[in-house]
């Protein structure tokens, strides 16, 4: 079988580049339905992308490498063919983009605008082999239990990184990439909750509050939740992006109060108050329960004078924890690191030294923050490969 273009992996890069490659083309998936990842994502409603996406959201060894793509084919892009398919949607906190109904109504327009263009889908479809003659790639497929040789003059790498294995995730556009001489970064899981030894916040599992998280590199003002294996939340999981092993972050509890004032003030109006009663009026009790076990916040307010009620503020604007780790790429929503961008064009995502090669999406060295940045991402990058492949 001889074709223009092969996509492995039908994912939100993968339809994109199909929708754009101009026909003669085949996404293949080993998985049984096309877009498990977006499927899934955003609750089953799919953060889609975010109003204020910029090259500024995004982690990279090259800084500028995602400012093509995102630049020729943006947020606004997207919007519009959202609403060209009729599907309603709403924003949520800080420019979040979501469905009103379902994430299935994402794929279901990719794969129409795929098919539109020309490109067929194969599911249930693995590769078993990757070699490069002068005619293309010689890709060799199992399909349905049977071997399928197909021969393409563009291969795109587009099956996503190692995040979520448990839906099929592997490393093999690593691998390709790397039979093909394009060097490949060192990866690990990203917007991933921390996780602390002997269930350290056990007794806190399922409280949450707004939090400013932050380390020498980033900081985030978003949603802390505690969990039995650690801290999750937003505010976590855009910092685990920014955070490296054995390094310690700070945590900022209530970073929108001036609680010293609040504190002080509450001191002349009731200062009969136990201090602990006046703390859970702006944390949440089970919080100032297990802050209060190493018997720091004993006594009245009154008894609290301006230095003490100081350093408490200290304590809870500036919580030093080290986290033993994270949860890994079992529940990671990226992989950071992949494909070297510098083995890439930034403007078609072709590999410099292997003509008709390209790699999108979350196999190449670019990461988003959380809140539809990471699709956004995909949308460029499939966009920029399949323009230059239709010419």
């Amino acid at each position: 079988m001889r074709i223009k273009t092969l996509i492995l992996g039908a994912g939100a890069a993968g339809m994109m580049c199909a929708a754009h490659a101009g026909g003669d083309c085949l996404v293949v998936d080993h998985a049984k339905a096309p877009g498990e990842k977006i499927r899934i994502s955003g609750g089953g409603r799919c953060n889609f992308t975010n109003l204020y996406a910029s090259p500024a959201n995004y982690l990279s060894q090259n800084p500028h490498f995602c400012k093509s793509a995102l630049a020729r084919y943006t947020q606004w892009d997207f919007i519009e063919l959202v609403g060209r398919h009729g599907i309603a949607w709403h924003e949520k906190t800080l420019g979040q983009l979501f469905c009103d109904e379902s994430a299935k109504q994402i794929v279901a327009m990719l794969v129409k605008e795929l098919r539109a263009a020309g490109a067929d889908l194969w599911l249930e479809t693995s590769v078993t082999s990757v070699a490069k003659g002068p005619e293309g790639f010689t890709v060799r497929l199992e399909r349905e239990g049977k071997p399928v040789t197909v021969t393409a003059r563009n291969l795109v790498l587009a099956t996503g990184g190692k995040s979520i294995p448990k839906m099929g995730a592997t490393g093999l556009a690593y691998e390709i990439a790397q039979q093909f001489g394009l060097p490949v970064l060192d990866t690990r899981a990203g917007l991933v909750p921390f996780t602390f030894g002997e269930e350290r916040f056990k007794p806190l599992a399922g409280v949450a509050l707004p939090a400013r998280l932050s380390n020498d590199r980033a900081s985030f003002d978003e949603a802390l939740l505690f969990t039995h294996r650690g801290l999750s939340g937003p505010a976590v999981l855009q910092l685990s992006s920014y955070w490296q092993e054995g390094e310690e972050i700070r945590v900022h509890l209530m970073p929108e109060l001036d609680l010293f004032t609040a504190l002080r003030d509450q001191r002349q109006q009731s200062g009969r108050k136990d201090l602990t009663t006046e703390l859970a009026r702006h944390l949440p009790a089970r919080l100032v329960e297990e802050l209060a076990k190493d018997g720091s916040l004993k006594g009245r307010l009154a008894d609290q004078s301006d230095a003490a009620l100081q350093a408490l503020c200290d304590r809870l604007h500036d919580w030093r924890l080290k986290p033993s780790g994270t949860e890994g790429y079992r529940t990671a929503e990226v992989t950071l690191g992949g494909i070297d961008t510098d083995a890439l064009s930034s403007r078609t995502m072709e590999a410099k030294a292997c003509p008709g090669l390209y790699a999108i999406g979350e196999a190449v060295d670019v990461t988003g923050w959380l809140g539809g940045f990471n699709f956004q991402w995909a949308w460029a990058s499939g966009f920029a490969a399949g323009t230059a492949i239709r010419g």
